[in-house]
């Protein structure tokens, strides 16, 4: 296995990802025994759940055996300083990430996982890791839709598990036309075919779909809200939490999440990078 298209510091992706996108995926072997129960701070083996449909942030590779992308390499990083000389990784949807964490399925999750009131209420989140502001992607001969007040009567994507359009339609009072899919995978295809106007969720999530889609996508560059990106920790582990949070802040200030930010992102046409420490939200 290439195990340089992953993550390469001597991490290994286990698992296979499910035939049908965008449902729930499973763990099996090792990868589930692995995630076992107590803190991940001080744990020799870490299964950490990433996204497979992402490109950019977790991406699987045809092989489904191998993942890649910004929060891969993050989360690989994170894993090693916590104390893990193995760290693996398994595939979430925004559906069950809570649900692979508090069954022992995965020990940390790192999937565009935005920090919400109701979400620390099942899960304790390190971080956030990164703070990324919610913007929209269109297609790059679109022209009508100019801010988040443009999405009005236009069809957007409603992905499911996310929180984002709620902040549009809910929070902002947008009055856009809802289209459901499972993924922001399967939004992006949609968007592709015509048959939505737009995407809107964190600027990382679009950044890595527009480089993909070099020409036929473009982000806004309008952003409206903030989504801090969290680390998932099973709830209650204050201890992995604090760990994590030392580790984020050694990344930053060794230029290593920056660097990685760049790696995956630098060409996406995103102009407000962010390459700086985010203020913590504290643990509990």
């Amino acid at each position: 296995m290439d195990v340089s298209r992953g993550y390469s510091l001597g991490v290994k992706a286990v698992l296979r990802v499910a035939a049908a996108a965008g449902l729930a995926l499973g763990l099996t072997g090792c990868a589930a025994d692995a995630a076992t129960g107590g803190s991940v701070a001080g744990k020799r083996t870490l299964v950490v759940g990433v996204k497979a449909d992402q490109p950019g942030l977790g991406l699987a590779d045809s092989g489904a055996r191998v993942f890649s992308g910004f929060e891969v390499d993050l989360g690989g990083e994170i894993g090693k300083r916590v104390g893990a000389s193995d760290v693996r990784f398994a595939a979430v949807t925004s559906g069950n990430r809570e649900a692979l964490l508090n069954t022992h399925k995965v020990d940390l999750v790192l999937a565009s996982y935005s920090i919400t009131a109701e979400r620390s209420t099942k899960v304790t989140f390190a971080g956030p890791y990164y703070v990324a502001h919610q913007d929209i992607m269109v297609r790059t001969g679109e022209r009508r839709i100019r801010d988040v007040r443009g999405l009005a009567g236009r069809r957007m994507c409603e992905a499911s598990g996310s929180v984002s359009t709620s902040r549009v339609v809910r929070g902002l009072g947008v009055d856009a036309t809802l289209v459901r899919e499972p993924s922001y995978s399967a939004c992006v295809g949609r968007l592709l075919d015509g048959s939505l106007d737009a995407v809107s969720t964190g600027d990382l999530v679009l950044a890595g779909f527009a480089a993909q889609n070099g020409g036929k996508v473009r982000i806004l560059n309008r952003p409206f809200t903030e989504e801090p990106y969290g680390v998932g920790l099973r709830k209650g582990d204050v201890d992995g939490c604090e760990a994590v949070n030392k580790a984020i802040t050694r990344l930053y200030q060794d230029g290593t999440a920056p660097r990685l930010l760049r790696k995956w992102f630098g060409a996406s046409g995103l102009t407000n990078l962010v390459d700086t420490v985010p203020e913590f939200q504290g643990c509990s």
